[in-house]
């Protein structure tokens, strides 16, 4: 694969998760685009990220995705691309995404299964990170 020689920023690794999770379903819905958008320009980690760049980024995740093992390799891709202490920043964000829509389908719970294990995720720090996303978006 072309693409996986090449090495990716921790900008990216995070875009390729939300993104990744966002077509899970094969479905980018608008809640959560504007969700990926609106984690870009309120988080922290982003401050030092160009926005310009994000519809390139979307892109490659894309042609990645396509790939016959596209899901497994985005997990090598991303895991390549993080340091340990940002795996729980990127699991968080790719929650945030998933709960966007107020319902979370079959093929997202999958790939923030395989995020938990591909970057060994603490399944106490998993279960707090998706119990603050279902009570911020509980909406009665």
């Amino acid at each position: 694969m072309n693409q996986m020689a090449k090495p990716i920023s921790h900008h990216e690794a995070l875009i390729y998760a939300m993104v990744t999770l966002s077509a899970a379903d094969r479905t980018m819905t608008d809640r959560e685009l504007l969700k990926i958008g609106d984690i870009i320009r309120t988080m922290p980690i982003f401050a030092d990220f160009e926005p310009d760049s994000l519809v390139q980024i979307a892109s490659d995740c894309g042609v990645l995705l396509r790939d016959d093992d596209g899901l497994d390799n985005m997990i090598g891709i991303i895991r390549a691309a993080l340091p340990p202490r940002l795996y729980e920043t990127l699991y968080a964000c790719a929650v945030e995404v998933a709960a966007a829509d107020l319902h979370v389908d079959q093929e997202e719970l999958v790939f923030l299964e395989m995020l938990r294990d591909g970057l060994d995720i603490d399944p106490l720090v998993s279960a707090a990170v998706e119990r603050s996303a279902r009570v911020r978006y509980r909406v009665k």
